[in-house]
């Protein structure tokens, strides 16, 4: 018989803890020495080291701080805009990375490219209306088609490893099955997309899975992929087009801080900032955080819960104990999203005999074990919370009874450190703080756990903002941005 081997409805315990000021620690740079990675460290990069030694680029026109999803896709899209544009004059960009290239929470997620299709579209109406709801999710699609679309037309798929087995949201309560029927149906209403939506009914969900809950959604909208891989060859294409745009990275080399320049002009002709590192200094007319859970070391207005707070969160890949006709492909997300995971078929693990037959599980989650914190707070990920651990090494043999070996140690078990945000939402736009200018310094952060269906647009507002910053145009909001993701529009106890 199924069971659930972790913490459930925690959500509400989470969130009150956020705000708990003695969890709170001074802001940091990523640690030196991190857990290693399946994403990262199965198969290592080429790219992990780029630019760490030698010389460090003196001047360009923008600086991008973080080589992760948004630093890269901010490139990869000024590269495009630019081309788009056909600008006689390129421009500079240096990419800054603290350790290797995307080594942070990009190269240590779940690997999941699945965009919410009507969960919580209940709570988002009410707090920000139907349009806003809509667009929530609608940036998500957005997200999801674009990067899907890139895969594409650039034949991408075995590059990166895509596999399309679609998404299943399993609910463990009654409570939790009330609530999203009633968020599809609001969703309906509203006329966003769900004719896709498959329910399962309980019985099915145990004739099909082998497991015994309330029910369970499918959507054909999920995705899963290598997201090291991804941001590489955005990176590639960005770097494809030096005739529109010049781009050098540096990895192992941590901003550690940002100065304005007195004698500096306007940012059009001359260079207002220059950005510090212990290799040197980079002078720049426009800089893009895109540190996510570190912003606040070079944004201090941002410590806290009102800005953005580094949150630990913990995979293990573990092997199945059965063929992958036995699972499925699927995405899969469960107990208000503190656990998701997919069974991975890569082609290494499918070569030979014996368990190599069998598929490697990537599970993310446990959080609920580690209250009263929550892992609120906690920047390190040289570590791992044993807490945490233990609730994720027994949840699959729990769910799913013979698929998955008791008491069997985990092949890879990592941290990596997410942005959360109060609004659980990222701030996007122009950095802002009362009374403080910061003329030139851009900012996409804060995905709250939620990075992959979102990193990628909201880099395209960010770059979109800058180029027409730049150029001395008026820039327009695309219509499937949250209005309340941007910097100037957002709460004002948040900014």
């Amino acid at each position: 018989m199924s069971t659930v081997r972790v913490p459930i409805r925690r959500l509400q315990a989470a969130n009150e803890a956020f705000t708990n000021h003695e969890l709170q620690r001074p802001p940091s740079l990523p640690v030196a020495n991190p857990t290693n990675s399946f994403w990262l460290d199965s198969t290592p990069s080429g790219m992990a080291k780029e630019g760490s030694t030698g010389v460090l680029t003196k001047d360009a026109d923008i600086c991008i701080i973080g080589s992760g999803i948004t630093g890269v896709s901010v490139a990869y899209h000024i590269s495009k805009i630019l081309q788009e544009k056909r600008s006689a004059k390129p421009l500079t960009a240096t990419i800054l990375e603290s350790r290797d290239f995307c080594s942070g929470a990009t190269g240590r997620n779940g690997g999941h490219l699945c965009p919410a299709i009507f969960i919580d579209f209940k709570d988002l109406e009410s707090r920000y209306g139907t349009q806003e709801a809509v667009k929530s999710i609608a940036i998500e699609n957005h997200t999801a088609n674009s990067i899907l679309k890139y895969i594409a037309d650039e034949g991408l798929a075995d590059k990166v490893d895509l596999v399309g087995g679609g998404h299943i949201t399993l609910f463990v309560t009654e409570k939790e099955y009330v609530e999203a029927t009633a968020d599809f149906e609001a969703a309906k209403e509203a006329g966003l997309p769900v004719d896709d939506v498959e329910w399962i009914e309980r019985k099915s969900m145990h004739e099909t899975y082998g497991i015994d809950f309330p029910g369970a959604r499918i959507t054909t909208k999920g995705h899963n992929l290598w997201p090291l891989k991804l941001v590489t060859q955005l990176y590639y294409s960005a770097k494809s087009n030096p005739a529109h745009l010049s781009l050098n990275l540096h990895t192992s080399t941590p901003v550690t801080s940002i100065e304005y320049l007195d004698d500096a002009g306007d940012g059009h002709g001359s260079r207002r900032l220059k950005v510090n590192t212990p290799r040197g200094s980079i002078m720049t007319s426009y800089i893009l955080h895109a540190t996510n859970a570190y912003a606040s070391y070079l944004l201090p207005h941002m410590h806290g819960p009102e800005g953005i707070v580094p949150t630990r969160g913990q995979v293990i890949a573990s092997r199945a104990a059965c063929s992958s006709e036995n699972l499925t492909k699927s995405a899969w997300y469960t107990n208000e999203g503190f656990e998701y995971w997919f069974p991975r078929p890569l082609k290494s693990d499918i070569e030979g005999a014996g368990e190599a037959d069998f598929p490697l599980c990537i599970l993310g989650g446990g959080r609920g074990a580690a209250s009263p914190g929550f892992e609120w707070y906690e920047a390190d990920d040289s570590t791992c919370n044993k807490l945490v651990g233990d609730a994720l090494k027994g949840f699959l043999p729990g769910l799913f009874p013979g698929k998955y070996e008791e008491g069997k140690e985990p092949e890879m078990e990592w941290s990596g450190i997410m942005g959360f945000t109060k609004m659980r939402d990222p701030f996007v736009g122009p950095v802002i703080k009362s009374g403080t200018s910061f003329s030139g310094q851009y900012i996409s952060a804060g995905y709250s756990g939620h990075g992959m269906p979102r990193a990628f647009s909201c880099a395209q507002v960010v770059a979109s903002m800058i180029l027409a910053d730049m150029f001395g145009e008026t820039w327009e909001a695309p219509e499937w941005l949250p209005e309340r993701f941007l910097t100037y529009k957002r709460d004002s106890s948040e900014s």
